[in-house]
């Protein structure tokens, strides 16, 4: 059987589709799994060794169907569902399953603040996309695989980190999805413990503040480190805080204590870390933690994110304890010692 996987972006939806891949090519015997996504995400799909042969779009629609259309696939697993996708299932002609976005369930909840939306992360509905060719979920949750080219060693960070720190994503989509500068300038001032600041070239003059607070204490890597070797720091860290980003799923991929934090959108989307068995109301504290302003009648106002609040307040970050986020780390720094 050969099987094709669709899921175009970003970072954090791929790795949320690992599960899917690896079931798919364990459960099925002889399957070849190929699997497309954009040219800018190679190295999230590249190592995985349940992936038999990825593709890429670019810019050349054309080329991209003509290449599809030569392996002749049994199924087209559509894990994106939209249209560029249906294009694709279009031109294929092959029989294919896709999972259930919710989406008018997700509008009542943004805009009338009514959930009807499951207790399950999205994994969930992409395996029930998949119960028609008997995959069932391992339970071994998510994968992300590092090329040895990104392996990351004490020499590439300061040596008052080598005996531990905490990995800070302070990267984001969207800036209401961001904790502020300052919240984190706050964070770094109590924290008892090394950080590391993690995002991408866009995020380093955020960071180069935040470190003002500290510059041997914290230690700015954003736009210093490619993605692989940010999440070889996320998976060398003591405990993991991040934004609603794709190094949150990155770090539940590797089984970290993990804080995450979130703004404007909410868990509740089904987009909340996960670890193979959890749903949302039953996230094992012993791994995860999800820091959230449950006070606001505005959350959440968005189903993705906005440049700027639109209320003007951005309270649902603003107002987040600090000191909530270090008990945390505390209780999880002490858990990983021998």
């Amino acid at each position: 059987m050969k099987i094709l996987v669709i899921r175009f972006s970003s970072i954090g939806d791929i790795v949320l589709t690992t599960p899917i891949v690896r079931c798919l090519k364990e459960q099925l015997a002889d399957a070849q799994v190929h699997y497309v996504t954009k040219a800018s995400f190679r190295s999230v799909v590249l190592p995985n060794p349940y992936i038999d042969k990825c593709f890429y779009l670019d810019d050349n629609w054309n080329e991209l169907l003509s290449d599809l259309k030569k392996e002749e696939y049994d199924y087209v697993i559509d894990l994106h569902k939209n249209i560029r996708t249906l294009k694709v299932k279009r031109a294929l002609k092959s029989k294919s399953l896709t999972f259930n976005k919710l989406n008018f369930k997700k509008w009542i909840y943004v805009n009338f603040k009514k959930n009807l939306l499951p207790d399950k992360s999205i994994v969930e509905r992409y395996f029930a996309a998949v119960r028609p060719l008997g995959i069932k979920n391992d339970g071994k949750g998510l994968d992300y695989f590092l090329p040895k080219k990104a392996e990351v060693t004490n020499k590439d960070i300061p040596m008052s980190h080598w005996a531990g720190y905490v990995a800070c994503v302070i990267g984001g989509s969207y800036s209401t999805k961001k904790y502020p500068i300052e919240k984190w300038k706050e964070f770094c001032e109590l924290s008892p413990y090394p950080v590391i600041l993690l995002g991408g070239p866009d995020d380093k003059t955020a960071g180069q503040e935040i470190a003002t607070v500290d510059n041997v204490k914290v230690y700015n890597a954003c736009g210093k480190f490619t993605l692989d070797e940010s999440a070889c720091l996320v998976k060398f860290s003591k405990v993991v805080v991040s934004n609603d980003t794709g190094l949150m799923h990155i770090a539940a991929a590797y089984k970290k204590p993990l804080i995450s934090l979130w703004g404007n959108t909410t868990p509740e989307m089904g987009m909340f870390p996960y670890f193979g068995y959890n749903n949302l109301n039953t996230t094992i504290a012993k791994e995860s933690v999800i820091i959230e302003n449950l006070n606001l009648s505005c959350r959440p106002c968005s189903k993705i994110g906005y440049n700027k609040c639109p209320k003007g307040h951005f309270n649902c970050m603003k107002l987040i304890d600090n000191q909530q986020i270090i008990n945390n780390i505390n209780n999880f720094w002490k858990a990983s010692q021998p």
